[in-house]
């Protein structure tokens, strides 16, 4: 057994970030303060957007954008099966229904023909995952919602930074979410953040996370008053001043990584030309992919599962995402969901695997991987 571990994805924290993070600690306000506002300023700017609204999760993020369009009990909204469960979830949270589509076999993405054949009469939202950090085809999923007077969010947990066309993800969206998780491209601890540019569902979702009250402590105090209205169900979504302090210093690095993260997939994409029974997903040239993950399929006569042991005994972090939404038994028993729902998504599960990409990653671990998958192909070849 290899005593060296290299993860699939990691955190940066250096002395900048911890220097921010006391400075906010001694300023005399953690939570509802200034340096939200700072943060949220610095993503709206980042997304092309007007408005952002940072709260404690991405799946936060996701539940109160679902529940800023009004989606409730029995309202239909569709996501990509490949998914991690959080985007599926925050609508059964609000009592909807989710309706799984397809993706495209090569690139993961939704497969927007899947996604024009499950609208109904009942769906309010179509909801797109820029997996593993590549926008979707985001001209035609705006045409397929508008035609149809559906809201599209984006999912963007996985693409901080991608571009569509030289274009943010959230300037084709109604809205989009990010999640600041310790593996995604800058980290807050936890937290995420609703970027819009709709000044309506900007100021619900500031409701939404703070119990569904008009006025927070800091509105209060400025305007000397000790009213306040609860005036829809919210919940306790609130980020700390400290946690965005570390989002505003992570934010300064995040051109430089995203540049190493370009740079170690397009290493990973030359030395994969080598190996037969690999291939990475298809990147689409009109797109900045942001590679949140590097994720490579194996070919059907060679066991996925296999490699994956392999790897993991050699201290390689290999993981897979995603189990299909339809795979996992809440969702088969509670929607009657099961296999053969999404082909393309099952057939596609039992092949991929993710492996290391992180800022933090080094050129020799990098060939380090790349020599023990090459092993461990050609024995489960033989």
């Amino acid at each position: 057994m290899n005593n060296r571990f290299i993860p699939y994805g990691r955190h940066n924290i250096d002395e900048a970030d911890i220097k921010a993070v006391i400075n906010v600690l001694k300023s005399g306000w953690i939570t509802s303060g200034p340096t939200i506002e700072a943060f949220e300023k610095k993503l709206a700017l980042f997304a092309g957007t007007q408005y952002a609204v940072a709260v404690s999760s991405g799946t936060a993020a996701l539940h109160c954008a679902y529940a800023a369009c009004g989606i409730g009990p029995g309202d239909e909204v569709i996501v990509p099966a490949i998914t991690f469960v959080a985007t599926a979830n925050a609508a059964v949270s609000l009592g909807a229904i989710p309706v799984l589509a397809d993706v495209d076999p090569q690139s993961l993405l939704i497969d927007p023909k899947d996604v024009s054949q499950k609208i109904t009469p009942r769906t309010k939202a179509i909801v797109t995952v820029d997996y593993a950090g590549q926008p979707c085809d985001y001209d035609v999923l705006r045409q397929i919602a508008d035609a149809h007077g559906l809201y599209l969010i984006a999912d963007s947990c996985h693409s901080l930074g991608a571009l569509y066309k030289d274009r943010p993800v959230a300037e084709y969206a109604h809205m989009a979410v990010y999640s600041f998780h310790p593996v995604k491209h800058i980290t807050t601890g936890e937290g995420g953040t609703v970027v819009t540019n709709d000044e309506l569902v900007a100021n619900k979702i500031k409701c939404l996370r703070n119990h569904g009250i008009d006025m927070d402590f800091k509105a209060r105090d400025k305007a000397g008053s000790h009213s306040y209205d609860m005036k829809m169900l919210g919940w306790n979504y609130r980020i700390t001043d400290f946690q965005c302090a570390l989002g505003i210093s992570q934010m300064g690095k995040l051109d430089e990584w995203l540049k190493k993260r370009i740079s170690l997939a397009a290493r990973y994409d030359e030395a994969l030309k080598g190996i037969d029974g690999i291939s990475p997903l298809k990147s689409h040239p009109d797109r900045r992919h942001a590679y949140h993950l590097y994720v490579i399929k194996v070919k059907k006569s060679i066991n996925r599962d296999q490699v994956f042991t392999y790897l993991r005994e050699r201290g390689i972090g290999v993981n897979v995402h995603y189990k299909p939404i339809n795979l996992h038994s809440y969702y088969q028993k509670r929607f009657n969901m099961g296999p053969g729902l999404v082909p393309v998504s099952e057939k596609c599960y039992g092949e991929i695997i993710t492996l290391p990409l992180h800022p933090a990653l080094s050129i020799e671990e990098q060939d380090y991987i790349l020599e023990n998958l090459h092993q461990t192909i050609v024995a489960l070849s033989k």
